[in-house]
Formats: structure tokens, sequence, C-alpha cells
């Protein structure tokens, strides 16, 4: 991997959009119901008044599991997708911004989500740097679950030539590596496993 200097930006490898949180397949929604309550289980187990959402994409998982009782900020480095969401959730607020300079000050936001964005990633460990500086309490994260991510492609015909790797996807995490990752800088509070994602609630390390 080519090493970057400090002001530059390792890439955003984007893929296919598809909107799953409006699809009609009755699949898709029966998998989307299970990754949100996942979701809302972790989130239940912690107290947050400010959240920072990393990919936030068009804001339909903030819309779903952010109270509105929380000051909330989405970055995405899609100018399009922030544009949606702003149409989308006027009282949300959103800002255009790359998961390796995220745009708030050090420890300023209670909770910090990346759900769907590590994968994207060349540089993922560079971004949960950042999500590490800028977290005051917790982190969520959720990936999709490799290999099984994979072969369900494989098995609805889809990504044969690329052995099923959804386009944009350049990190692969099964359990147990998207664990170590998130271990390397955070304390793992839970996890969920809604088919096929790996969701993960972690703390920061406290000193002894």
């Amino acid at each position: 991997m080519t090493e970057l200097t400090s002001n530059q930006k390792a890439p955003f490898i984007g893929g296919n959009y598809f909107d799953k949180y409006r699809s009609k397949n009755p699949i898709h929604r029966i998998l989307m119901r299970g990754f949100l309550s996942s979701i809302r289980s972790l989130l239940s187990k912690i107290e947050y008044e400010s959240v920072l959402e990393v990919g936030c994409g068009p804001g339909d998982l903030a819309a779903a599991v952010v109270p509105p009782s929380a000051t909330y900020l989405g970055i995405d480095i899609d100018a399009k997708q922030i544009e949606m969401a702003r149409d989308r959730y006027p009282k949300l607020s959103f800002k255009v911004g790359s998961a390796y300079d995220l745009p708030v000050e050090s420890k300023s936001r209670d909770l910090v989500i990346a759900c769907e964005v590590l994968e994207h990633l060349e540089d993922p460990a560079r971004a949960l740097a950042e999500i590490d500086r800028v977290a005051k309490e917790w982190v969520l994260i959720s990936v999709p679950r490799e290999p099984l991510w994979r072969i369900l492609n494989m098995a609805r015909g889809k990504y044969w030539s690329s052995l099923g790797n959804t386009p944009g996807h350049v990190q692969h995490f099964s359990r147990r590596a998207i664990r170590r990752f998130v271990q390397s800088r955070f304390a793992i509070l839970d996890e969920r496993f809604p088919f096929p994602w790996t969701t993960v609630l972690a703390e920061l390390r406290r000193n002894p």
C-alpha cells in the first residue's frame, strides 16, 4: 500500500448504491428489521446526548435509531448523499467530510457511529484512529460479515466474476477480524450478529 503524507487522504472506494431501507423485497425487509433491531438493542445499553455518524449516506440509519433528543451530525464524503439526507431529514444536521479528517473537535461526541463504512476504506485503521480522536465515550460499528456476505451474493447470482465481492468493498471482516480491529483502540462492550452483519458496541479504553 502506498504511504500517505500527513495532508493526504486515503481514498474512499464507492460501489453500487442500493436503497435497502426502502426495498420492497420481503427478504430485504426481514434482514433490515434484524439489522435495525440489533442497533437499537446495543444503543439501549448506553446513555448519550451527542452523536456523530461517519458515512451517514442519505441519513436513513440516523432517522431510524437516533432519538430526537440527541444532538446529531452526519458526515459523508459524497455530496449527493448529503444533499439527499438534507432533503429527507431537514431536522437533522449533515455535512460533507472524510472519515480520515472528521470536521469536529477532539472528544466532542458521546457516540460515534460507523455502519457499513470500514469495508469501503483503503485505510480503515486511519479512520478508526480519527474516530478514536473525536469519540468521548462510545463507538458503534457494523460491517458485512465475511465470507458469508460474498457467499450470499454468489448464491443469488451476483458478482460471480469477483467471487461474490460487492463493488466497492476493499476490506473483508470476519467476526474475529472486526473484533480484533475494534479492540486495537477500544474495549468491546457488546456485539450482535444480525444476518449477515456484525455489529459492535465499544467504549474508550480507560487509563488505569
